[in-house]
């Protein structure tokens, strides 16, 4: 048993995709991600899509979102229909249950010719026209608060950027942990908090969103607190396990 939704602009050239995504997802070897979830860029009716296969969960959540609560995947397409312009166009998604239980699940959206994500110029001092970019993504990220959309692992692989014409446009993934509120001061500022960055290039950032948005909080110091509090609680973890620990 499965159930689907295609976007109406997509059903009449998707729909035989959509009904065989297993088949040309195992056959297709261009795999741009995969640790719990695998991504693959696969095209189809001269579009370039990226296929995001979710892990199958386990019972209990198996049982959750059979009847409970929405999928990941579609989390994944109806947020993408709710923010629209923030995120890749979305074309569908589609569940296959195993005994009236959720097993697979696909969501697919088309490929967005970024250029880099916001990790390259925080890791490198000298990328090219790096204030600008923080700038820019500052002003991305008001926009995005503006309209009540927080996304909840606003990391740096989740953000993609393209240059045209000399603007840069970005686009947020990774969207089916979104919460959707009026942002009051502190949760602007904690929104920053997991872009792992330095100090410095926060304050860059936080001063051109303070030229957009009036509070009367100390925005740059909470910016910095959230961001520093995450580094801190994610180094403990690392060190529990082992693991090499990251300024």
């Amino acid at each position: 048993m499965f159930k689907y939704i295609i976007d109406s602009k997509y059903e009449n050239s998707f729909k035989d995709f959509f009904l065989n995504i297993q088949t040309f997802f195992s056959k297709n070897d261009t795999t741009i991600h995969k640790a719990r979830n695998e991504l693959k860029i696969i095209s189809h009716a001269d579009i370039d899509t990226v296929v995001k296969a979710f892990k199958v969960p386990n019972i209990i959540n198996r049982i959750v979102y059979s009847f409970f609560r929405a999928s990941k995947a579609k989390k994944s397409y109806e947020y993408s229909l709710k923010i629209g312009r923030f995120t890749p166009n979305p074309i569908g998604y589609i569940e296959f249950f195993d005994t009236c239980l959720l097993s697979q699940s696909y969501f697919v959206s088309e490929k967005f010719d970024y250029d880099f994500t916001i990790r390259e110029p925080l890791l490198d001092d000298n990328f090219p026209a790096k204030e600008e970019i923080l700038k820019a993504f500052a002003r991305f990220t008001y926009e995005l608060h503006e309209n009540n959309i927080f996304h909840k692992d606003y990391s740096p692989g989740n953000i993609l950027i393209k240059k045209e014409d000399n603007e840069f446009i970005f686009k947020i993934v990774d969207i089916n942990r979104m919460q959707f509120f009026e942002l009051g001061a502190e949760d602007r500022a904690m929104n920053f908090s997991k872009l792992w960055a330095r100090d410095d290039e926060l304050e860059i950032m936080a001063t051109e969103y303070l030229s957009l948005y009036d509070t009367q909080i100390d925005f740059t110091q909470r910016v910095c607190f959230y961001s520093n509090k995450n580094k801190r609680t994610k180094n403990f973890k690392k060190r529990l396990k082992g693991q090499k620990v990251t300024d």
